[in-house]
């Protein structure tokens, strides 16, 4: 779980250092050239990040205690710890490097709002792309994986359109929601294995 982490943070510290002219580009071809029609329905999908990290885990913990179903109260718990770590990571991230937003160091750059926090990495992004390798960790189906990596990467591309970001802020944001859904179920799997251990300890001094 450490080098799963050492991986996260190199490969985010890593995308915070790319070129700010090829960053800004790239940028300015999806921000200035954009269909501004998108803009509101775009924006609804990047605020539906929270309410899905937020809202499978805790469905899956309530249907799996109300059927006593073991396979998924686990998987709600790793779930909610990738949330948590998500959303921990993103936070401390964005307070140590304290970057600026692209339309506020950028002035012609169109933002569909103000948008509050640092802008490295995308917390959006990364909220998405934890949901969405959780939940294809867990059911590992093409139907589970295509629409998950499908969603992921529209809010990716959202937070470019909608001047939030800038690609670089998006990259890091897909490695830190990736990192914590594998280094979750890493920690859920030392979990059990330590309570599987303490348990038969017991056993053999009963």
């Amino acid at each position: 779980m450490k080098r799963i982490f050492a991986i996260t943070f190199l490969t985010c510290a890593s995308l915070s250092g790319l070129a700010q002219g090829w960053d800004l580009k790239k940028l300015e071809d999806i921000n200035l050239g954009r269909n501004t029609d998108m803009d509101k329905p775009l924006n609804f999908l990047s605020n539906s990040t929270d309410y899905l990290a937020v809202g499978f885990p805790v469905g899956m913990l309530a249907v799996g205690f109300a059927k006593d179903d073991a396979s998924l109260k686990q998987e709600g718990f790793q779930m909610a710890t990738t949330t948590v770590m998500t959303y921990g990571l993103g936070y401390v991230m964005k307070k140590v490097i304290d970057k600026e937003r692209p339309y506020v160091t950028h002035p012609h750059i169109q933002n569909y709002k103000e948008f509050s926090g640092g802008s490295f990495p995308s917390g959006s992004t990364a909220l998405a792309f934890a949901t969405g390798t959780s939940l294809s960790l867990s059911y590992p189906k093409w139907y589970v994986i295509l629409p998950s990596t499908l969603y992921a990467c529209t809010v990716g591309y959202s937070r470019l359109h909608l001047g939030a970001h800038y690609p670089s802020d998006v990259f890091a944001g897909a490695a830190l929601g990736i990192g914590t859904a594998f280094a979750s179920r890493k920690l859920n799997q030392w979990v059990r294995n330590e309570g599987k251990k303490k348990k038969l300890k017991q056993q053999m001094h009963e």
